[in-house]
């Protein structure tokens, strides 16, 4: 079986460093990827993907990228469901293992 998963999109706003109770370090990043056909409106529509950013990804992403940089996430989907009052809810998250920095806004702005 294969659970892989290789998106292409913008940084939705800048990522932010946090720090587990286990010192471990992690970044939880939005990508939006606009989709290639065209809704019942004629217009495009955007999907976001949450991803999960673990050490050396985290810290890097955290201190080169900044909200609209594009970027290339490789990676899993992970799931987890939550209880609440006898309902149960399904979350998807992308966790990466490998990310690629693809563009950078600040040097497209300066050519």
């Amino acid at each position: 079986m294969l659970n892989q998963v290789v998106l292409v999109g913008r940084l939705v706003k800048d990522p932010e460093l946090i720090e587990t109770e286990t010192n471990k370090k992690m970044s939880r990043i939005t990508i939006a990827i606009p989709r290639s056909f065209k809704n019942m409106d004629g217009e495009y529509e955007t999907d976001f993907i949450n991803c999960i950013l673990w050490d050396v990804y985290a810290k890097s992403t955290v201190e080169y990228c900044k909200k609209g940089d594009i970027v290339g996430v490789k990676g899993r989907i992970q799931s987890s469901v939550v209880e609440k009052d006898n309902e149960k809810k399904y979350y998807f998250d992308v966790i990466a293992e490998r990310v690629t920095f693809l563009s950078n806004k600040k040097s497209e702005e300066a050519e």
